[in-house]
């Protein structure tokens, strides 16, 4: 059976493994009713050409105070698609997309609650339309509505007092406020565009992709032994970024002071473009930026020094004199670098510890010290993550949601397995149109008349989604769990001035 027709799949039952062993919004005055209203989007939304879906620019988290059109400056699909088929992303939804894990994910629980009823999403139309303040009692309804429109893409919001489509019958516009929403991070790797020299804009290749890999390493371990948060579930965005959420219910229920603490608390890089020096931290280290830089030296030698290979030129050798705050040794490497015009950057770190051995700046007592307080915020700044902090500050910002498509390359926004972050390779992460074909190749063969576990089987667990999928349930399962104790606690303890 071609991927094109889509029936419906398997319904989905049965019970889910143990989890793996790892530890607001704005009432907007300016849309009306039928604009949040999914039917307002065009009857022939699902026959667009498919080629304004996929966009150069996707990243990522957005905030939108308009539920109608999205503004201008936000991110918008393109024709710049390789994907001309409407039937692509129908059949995605219809078959592949994991929506019962997703419910069970923002649920917090496998029966129906206001965490999931009261929670809000975004729909990016085909058409450019976007929808805000969509919600969904059920995880059917939420996919009925997602095969029926058809979108590009959808964000996940807050949970919030009410029901968001009942927002506008209130009597009050101050009853309506977001209530709590998993605390966020994005990565993207246009951040890092000043320091690598493999790729640039959009483009990413696995070589750029380990400043993702450092960026993970250093704020899961902030979040995990700093705010003891044990619940993380790192996406790829899909293209080239990564997206944390955490979902304790502790890190759910911060307000917006509480986030911004935790983002300023990572935040370490000041300054824009070439504005010379941007880490300046206080000695001793703080313990996290001590801990940072164990993890980070173990990189910067050979997926900086070597594979980016960042003041190979003249110029880029100057930014690398620049935060060095000694002048006679700046000037006697300046004179050694120009007569040697090829030298590699291994090279250049090695001739600092060299000339500096040579005597010069032996007339301040305190040279050695300084000069390696220095090199540290060097590979700080070449390695510490570079967060766009401002995701991370509001409890109503919208995130795309995992398992998406990313609508320039058509790859899944799939969960990353952090006990194996090293392993991850983006471009090894399956497109749409591959999983759909591995579908069909498994019906081709047919395994499903030849054996009857077959054809109970999900389609996802038919391809290369599997894995993440799984991931996810197990993920899913452990904060289930501990959202079941924590409520039999909350039970136990009673209200507290009962007597």
């Amino acid at each position: 059976m071609p991927h094109a027709i889509s029936p419906d799949p398997v319904t989905e039952d049965g019970v889910l493994p143990d989890a793996p062993a790892l530890e607001g919004s704005s009432n907007s005055s300016q849309s009306a009713s039928q604009e949040d209203s999914p039917q307002s989007a065009p009857a022939n939304a699902e026959k667009l050409n498919l080629e304004n879906m996929f966009d150069d620019d996707d990243e990522d988290g957005t905030d939108f105070p308009s539920s109608s059109v999205a503004p201008p400056d936000a991110d918008q699909p393109t024709k710049s698609g390789r994907i001309s088929d409407p039937e692509i992303m129908k059949t995605f939804y219809q078959r592949l997309f994991p929506f019962r894990h997703l419910f069970q994910w923002l649920n917090h629980s496998p029966s129906p609650t206001s965490d999931f009823a009261n929670r809000e999403f975004a729909f990016t139309l085909q058409n450019d339309a976007y929808l805000r303040y969509q919600s969904f009692p059920t995880a059917d309804l939420l996919r009925k509505q997602c095969v029926s429109l058809n979108p590009s893409r959808f964000e996940i919001g807050p949970v919030y007092s009410t029901n968001p489509r009942d927002r506008k019958t209130l009597r009050k516009a101050s009853a309506f406020r977001p209530l709590s929403k998993e605390l966020v991070f994005d990565i993207d790797m246009t951040d890092y565009d000043e320091i690598r020299t493999c790729c640039s804009g959009a483009n990413i290749c696995n070589r750029c992709w380990t400043f993702i890999t450092m960026a993970i390493k250093v704020v899961d371990g902030a979040l995990r032994e700093d705010f003891g948060f044990k619940h993380i579930l790192w996406v790829y965005s899909g293209r080239r970024g990564a997206h944390a959420w955490v979902c304790d219910r502790r890190a759910r229920e911060m307000d917006d002071a509480k986030r911004r603490a935790v983002a300023g608390y990572l935040e370490l890089l000041k300054g824009g473009d070439k504005s010379g020096k941007k880490v300046n931290v206080r000695r001793p280290l703080h313990p996290h930026l001590e801990r940072s830089l164990a993890i980070l030296k173990e990189h910067f030698q050979d997926d900086i020094l070597s594979s980016q290979d960042p003041w190979a030129d003249s110029e880029a050798s100057s930014n690398l004199l620049k935060l060095l705050p000694f002048p006679d040794l700046v000037s006697a490497l300046r004179k050694k670098w120009d007569s040697a015009p090829g030298r590699s950057s291994e090279s250049k770190w090695g001739d600092i510890d060299t000339i500096a051995k040579t005597g010069v700046g032996s007339s301040d007592a305190h040279f050695g010290k300084r000069l390696l307080e220095a090199k540290q915020d060097i590979v700080l700044e070449y390695t510490y993550p570079r967060l766009d902090a401002e995701v991370s500050k509001k409890l109503n910002h919208l995130l795309k949601s995992p398992f998406c498509v990313h609508p320039g390359t058509g790859r899944v926004c799939v969960p990353i397995d952090t006990r194996k972050v090293e392993e991850f390779d983006p471009l090894g992460v399956p497109t749409v149109t591959e999983l759909l074909a591995e579908i069909d190749a498994w019906n081709g063969d047919g395994k499903e008349e030849a054996d009857e576990e077959a054809k109970k089987m999900q389609d996802w667990e038919k391809t290369s989604l599997k894995p993440y999928v799984d991931y996810f349930r197990g993920f899913v399962a452990a904060l289930l769990k501990e959202e079941k104790n924590g409520k039999r606690d909350r039970d136990e303890e009673g209200d507290p001035m009962e007597f």
